[in-house]
């Protein structure tokens, strides 16, 4: 690719010319942060930038969408949150692949509002992982089927635009169709397996203290609602996230490892007692009805 497409960031101002304190500090970030490569797929009428960088920090991925009026949106992923994300666009190419193609009907109840824009998700995930959180929901309008991939920033007390006191910065979000789903995964894996570093630094093995290898997640479907149980690890150690994942809904719990024999056995306990309740009011059940049916009886 040549240098004048390669990354997402470039043709911003430079900050010369009474730039001040504001361009030296860019300056800075621009030597503190160095391009390692980039990627560009144009998709449809958009173009998507992946850009690998590497700061103090550590790698990681920028994936920029650059709409055909010009407008950006970006996301930024760790190295080893990029191997998760790979991951799950597997599974969305799996299940975009067994959808089969929709009919007007389909479309007009995946379609919500005057504008056409999308409201019920054909399959949800979700990552959180430290301050960022990132839900991908495969959707469907009047122009087709398409991935949107929102991250949401936690910059922690009194960083946020929600008011004194709020954390959350406002979030990035990104629509890529579904044809280029494939296309999208391929490039990303090839910056993975380019840049990536060992196993370790994508499981989080040395997060996790020295963990290699972790449980695999799971999920169970109670009527409307998903709940998926994935275990991960950061700076503090283990965890297990408990996630309830509706259509328009999500919710999860965060439980570290040292927790997890006393949450299991508050479960336990509880569906003891419960399984006692129901036999219980089983019991009185078939009590009443053999006193009604007796009284039937008696008055034969």
């Amino acid at each position: 690719m040549a240098d004048g497409d390669s990354g997402s960031e470039r043709g911003g101002s430079s900050g010369g010319g009474g730039g001040g304190s504001s361009g030296f500090q860019h300056f800075q970030r621009e030597q503190e942060t160095q391009e390692l490569a980039s990627k560009r797929l144009d998709i449809q009428n958009k173009r998507f930038y992946l850009d690998v960088k590497q700061n103090s920090k550590g790698r990681f991925i920028k994936i920029a969408e650059v709409g055909a009026g010009g407008s950006k949106s970006r996301l930024t992923l760790s190295m080893s949150v990029a191997a998760e994300f790979r991951d799950y666009l597997g599974d969305f190419i799996e299940h975009y692949a067994q959808l089969g193609p929709s009919s007007p009907e389909q479309i007009a109840q995946s379609s919500g509002g005057e504008d056409g824009g999308p409201r019920r998700a054909l399959k949800s995930e979700f990552l959180v992982r430290e301050n960022r959180k990132y839900y991908l929901d495969l959707k469907e309008n009047q122009r087709g089927r398409f991935l949107r991939i929102r991250q949401t920033v936690n910059r922690g007390p009194g960083f946020g635009v929600g008011g004194p006191g709020s954390g959350m910065q406002s979030g990035q979000t990104i629509a890529l169709p579904a044809q280029g789903l494939i296309e999208f995964r391929d490039a990303l894996a090839k910056l993975i397996d380019d840049y990536g570093g060992d196993d370790d630094e994508l499981t989080g093995g040395a997060a996790a203290g020295g963990y290699g290898e972790l449980p695999e997640g799971t999920s169970i479907m109670v009527d409307s609602k998903r709940f998926f149980f994935d275990v991960g690890s950061n700076k503090y150690g283990v965890f297990l996230r408990v996630s309830e994942v509706k259509p328009s809904y999500r919710n999860s719990i965060t439980i570290p490892f040292k927790a997890w024999g006393k949450f299991g056995g508050a479960f336990c306990r509880y569906a003891e007692e419960m399984k006692e309740i129901q036999e219980r009011q089983r019991d009185k059940m078939y009590e009443r009805r053999e006193e009604s049916e007796g009284e039937d009886v008696d008055d034969d």
